[in-house]
């Protein structure tokens, strides 16, 4: 008989992978005003891929909110948080409760990449920047066309190494 993971379980795995989002985004990560490189949305991925949606979601969500506060690397801007909760729902809803597959993974990356990451994220920093949408464009498009096939193998890689570990408990 298979035991489920209790909200306890889950709430203390969840807080231990925001920390470590944080900490890749903040220190691991290259962070320019229109360019962002970094592995911190791994651990969002495996809240959205074992937890859902919803717990993928809220815990981007505030993973961005207390990295913006904790290290703040300019002013807070939401519109960047709901990108994040975005990008976790739809982490969770191609990859919960799925075989993670090449297909699934790559169509994951897909929508986040070129909605959220490309299409909303270039808006909101229009709106900070105050730069034109389509100057800003190609240099992120680029960026954003070589993030596909790395953060669709970190993916796999993920996904193959927490299987056991995140498989409900006996």
């Amino acid at each position: 008989m298979e035991r489920k993971r209790t909200n306890t379980e889950k709430l203390v795995i969840t807080a231990i992978l925001i920390a470590l989002e944080i900490i890749l985004t903040r220190f691991v990560g290259i962070s320019t005003p229109m360019l962002r490189i970094s592995f911190g949305f791994l651990p969002m991925v495996i809240v959205a891929m074992y937890y859902g949606p919803i717990w993928g979601g809220g815990a981007y969500a505030l993973a961005d909110v207390l990295g913006s506060l904790i290290f703040p690397t300019g002013a807070y801007f939401p519109g960047f948080t709901v990108s994040a909760c975005l990008t976790g729902i739809i982490y969770g809803l191609f990859l919960h409760k799925r075989k993670v597959t090449v297909g699934t993974a790559l169509a994951a990356v897909i929508a986040v990449v070129l909605g959220i990451n490309l299409l909303v994220n270039t808006f909101w920093l229009t709106l900070i920047l105050g730069k034109g949408y389509m100057a800003m464009l190609p240099a992120r498009f680029i960026k954003e066309l070589l993030c596909v096939p790395i953060d669709t193998a970190l993916i796999l890689v993920l996904s193959k190494a927490t299987r056991r570990i995140f498989q409900p408990a006996v």
